[in-house]
């Protein structure tokens, strides 16, 4: 990946170095929590004349040019991307030939250039990838996360710059007389896709985020409208508190070597599943009609009052297994992903389970520190997929204009 300085936005008073996926921005600036309410505000329409912003500066940025650039990538990611219209945005995966998720990909089109927005690890794999895979299509493919910065922002309402701070408006970049603005599809199914959540109203339905990007030289310019206090800054802790909330999946944790695409209901944003042909398709056909995903992802409520939080990877147990003798106990039922404080529900966390895991029985996440109380809240449930011979209902959740 593009070395790069690091952000401005690091200097800023009580900012804390985020550690792992996210190293190279903050992960705090000395209230997490106090963070998350200015962010999640934005979205309430409750924002203040300084809304806050998250510093993604370390994240890519791939650019994808040329007349055939749109259908290329359709040819080879999961979405249907033809047509996207100048100003749009959508989502994409990059499959394995085993239908295995390889990349998530944020895509934003201008109308002559297609923005490909991933997370800092993936960056130099996809940008080689997709130089090996050019063949003789009229593509240019570059990195160019030197050159530009992604901040994003909660929004009340669809409206791609609705939400913003006045003071980003002007700094934002602009393409092809659009401003360059990722609006997450995740409130809604996207056509072609479908929702393995069975719930009449998704937590994710007002998670109305935006991904902006702005050149990197003006960083610090955004640092300093933060220090004049017409812009707040919220870590990227507040940030995925709020996305684990929104039970809303990422590559860098849900995903491992094994994930496909139904296991984190990332079929609702990501998948077209009356495309064209692409690699790993016959996967996820075969799985959602005929079949069913091996593991499913939940959301854990935790117990908070021993304050210990589980990490990434932490196992998940019935909590009748835990107080076995370890040559006894049953394999653990899957692992933790993602963990966050909830400003208002307290510890949370997202875990993929194998499919066959009982639902409704309480659970543990045993830990260096003692077993944390969990019960879980069913995303994916263990009959999803297998969609031939089912009397068709209406989508929960479905886009229906």
């Amino acid at each position: 990946m593009t070395l790069r300085v690091a952000s401005p936005f690091l200097s800023l008073p009580g900012a804390v170095a985020a550690t792992g996926a996210d190293h190279g921005v903050a992960a705090h600036y000395g209230n997490p929590v106090s963070e998350q309410r200015m962010l999640d505000a934005g979205r309430s329409g409750r924002a203040t004349a300084a809304p806050a912003v998250v510093d993604l500066s370390n994240r890519g940025v791939v650019s994808v040019t040329g007349p055939d650039r749109l259908s290329w990538l359709d040819s080879v990611t999961s979405q249907r991307l033809t047509g996207l219209a100048p100003g749009e945005s959508a989502e994409t995966l990059l499959l394995s030939a085993a239908g295995r998720i390889e990349h998530a990909i944020r895509v934003l089109d201008d109308g002559e250039t297609a923005w490909l927005l991933v997370d800092a690890a993936e960056t130099e794999p996809l940008e080689q990838w997709l130089q090996r895979m050019r063949f003789m299509l009229r593509v240019e493919i570059a990195d160019r996360s030197a050159e530009f910065a992604t901040i994003g922002w909660l929004a009340a309402g669809p409206g791609v710059l609705e939400g913003a701070a006045p003071v980003l408006v002007p700094a934002l970049a602009e393409g092809g007389g659009h401003p360059l603005v990722w609006a997450d599809p995740w409130p809604e199914v996207v056509a072609g896709g479908v929702q393995y959540a069975q719930i009449a109203e998704h937590p994710g339905a007002d998670w109305f985020w935006r991904e902006g990007l702005v050149p990197r030289a003006g960083l610090e310019g955004l640092a300093d409208a933060v220090r004049r206090r017409d812009l707040s800054a919220a870590g990227v802790l507040a940030l995925e508190a709020l996305r684990i909330a929104a039970w809303r999946p990422r590559l860098s944790t849900e995903v491992d070597d094994r994930s496909i695409p139904h296991e984190l209901d990332w079929m609702r944003s990501a998948v077209h599943l009356a495309k064209g042909c692409y690699r790993g398709q016959e996967t996820v056909a075969k799985v959602h009609n005929l079949g069913h995903p091996p593991r499913r992802l939940v959301q854990l409520q935790l117990d908070g009052s021993d304050a210990v939080l589980p990490a990434a990877g932490d196992p998940v147990l019935r909590a009748a297994d835990a107080a076995l003798p370890a040559d006894e106990a049953p394999e653990a039922l899957g692992h933790v992903t993602s963990v966050g404080n909830h400003h208002e529900w307290g510890p949370i966390a997202l875990a993929v389970l194998r499919r066959q895991a009982p639902e409704g029985e309480p659970l543990v996440v045993r830990t260096e520190a003692g077993d944390v109380a969990a019960s879980a809240d069913t995303i994916v449930g263990p009959d999803a997929g297998a969609a031939v011979g089912r009397v068709r209902l209406p989508r929960l959740g479905a886009r229906t204009r």
